[in-house]
């Protein structure tokens, strides 16, 4: 939409843009209307929107707020992102909520996103102010889009086929070691509402040398490739089918080659169209894995066919108060059903109170499927360079950290100059 008509609001007496650009005398703040930003998506520029949206007083704290504008986003199939702008009315605007949505093009610089994405929170904020002395100095402009951007949006040659190329190499050294890389992936997409599909290739191909003590040289060589396909089809608001199939080598879990081949069901509790806001899903996969290892296992296998199922639910949410996002999912083999692993994650992230925030982000693993490991024992180069896994029953990773900003609680004016920015401490654990 945003492509064929481009609302742009324009203060039309300079006083007026001059006085909102900076800090708000005592007559403008009490018409102008006070909105909280609260964006962690891409393209969200403060500065920019600051700069260019001057009709409105831009806060620290959503305490202050009469919108709290809250932006999610996610990533298109095409490679773009579909962002979902809620404005949450506080005040006097209490159950004037009210959401629009912008899809970026995926041929679109982060320059002409972030524009369309401050056409589109400015346009959803003019509500707010039709009413109030602020909306006589607006000013509304209509621009004809050119004709080949109507044509390429009415045609797709490419049936919305989308792909991706990438490689990348490092290399670096000194008197007794060297180190070299390479790597790269490939990838083609299509993604519709009813079906989407999905082929990945990555690969990586590390090499290591170290000249020891004893003029002996230690060579270290890793590698790990990997070709995904995926398969979806919607099946309702809800409900989601498909199937996977993998193939990978990777000498760090011992594995020559690796096939994993199955269907999966999905089901959200929450309608899909609400992803951006909030999730809650659960999905089984069923699968067939077949291994074919580097060295032999610790039971004496050199090849292995093992059926597995893997259950897992995810729930995100991102509201005023904060945002959530957790896992948990378990897979198991079905030849021995003490063979298995559960993993979770888990970020949480709330507002205490004004200029207060509480971050928690981990997760914990529990390992009984290390069936793969070689039978011989790890040398002290391959533990300390973490060429190969090691036995464990467990993993864990954890962050704990709060930020407090305070200060004056108008955030309107832009001074990017020497790139600091004070009120705010941070503690992390």
């Amino acid at each position: 939409m945003l492509r064929a008509v481009s609302a742009v609001l324009i203060a039309a007496a300079l006083p007026c843009a001059v006085g909102f650009a900076q800090e708000p005398a005592a007559d403008t703040t009490a018409q102008a209307l006070y909105v909280f930003l609260d964006c962690n998506a891409p393209n969200c520029d403060f500065d920019h929107f600051r700069r260019e949206i001057t009709w409105v007083n831009w806060v620290r704290d959503r305490q202050d707020s009469d919108i709290h504008l809250l932006v999610t986003s996610q990533r298109t199939g095409g490679g773009g992102w579909h962002y979902t702008l809620d404005y949450l009315g506080r005040r006097e605007f209490v159950e004037q909520d009210r959401s629009l949505s912008y899809t970026s093009d995926p041929d679109d610089t982060d320059a002409e996103v972030r524009e369309n994405l401050t056409q589109t929170i400015a346009l959803g904020l003019v509500r707010f102010v039709d009413n109030s002395p602020i909306a006589p100095r607006l000013r509304v402009t209509y621009q004809e889009p050119p004709v080949a951007v109507v044509q390429r949006e009415e045609h797709d040659p490419w049936n919305l086929w989308v792909f991706q190329i990438r490689a990348n190499g490092s290399l670096n050294g000194e008197a007794q070691q060297s180190r070299y890389s390479l790597g790269g992936s490939a990838s083609a997409s299509r993604v519709a509402e009813d079906f989407k599909v999905s082929l990945r290739t990555s690969g990586r191909y590390s090499r290591q040398e170290f000249e020891l003590d004893d003029d002996d040289v230690y060579v270290d060589v890793s590698e790990d490739y990997s070709v995904n396909l995926d398969m979806v089809w919607s099946l309702g608001d809800h409900w989601s089918g498909g199937g996977a199939a993998t193939a990978s080598r990777s000498t760090y879990y011992n594995r020559d080659l690796g096939i994993f081949l199955g269907p999966a069901l999905e089901y959200n509790i929450f309608p899909y169209d609400e992803s951006t806001r909030r999730q809650l899903t659960f999905l089984y996969t069923a699968q067939l894995a077949a291994f074919n290892y580097e060295l032999v296992t610790v039971d004496g296998k050199t090849e292995q066919i093992l059926p597995r199922h893997t259950l897992s639910v995810s729930a995100s949410v991102q509201q005023p108060w904060g945002r959530v996002f957790g896992s948990i999912g378990g897979t198991q083999y079905l030849h021995d059903l003490r063979v298995h692993s559960i993993n979770t994650f888990a970020f949480f992230e709330y507002r205490l109170f004004r200029g207060l925030n509480f971050n928690l982000s981990g997760g914990i693993s529990r390992i009984k499927d290390q069936f793969y490991l070689p039978s011989e024992g790890l040398t002290d180069e391959e533990i300390l360079l973490r060429r190969r896994a090691r036995e464990t029953d467990f993993r864990f990773n954890m962050r704990v950290g709060f930020s407090y900003r305070f200060g004056s609680k108008f955030a309107n004016i832009v001074n990017p100059r020497m790139g600091g920015e004070g009120g705010e401490i941070m503690f992390f654990f």
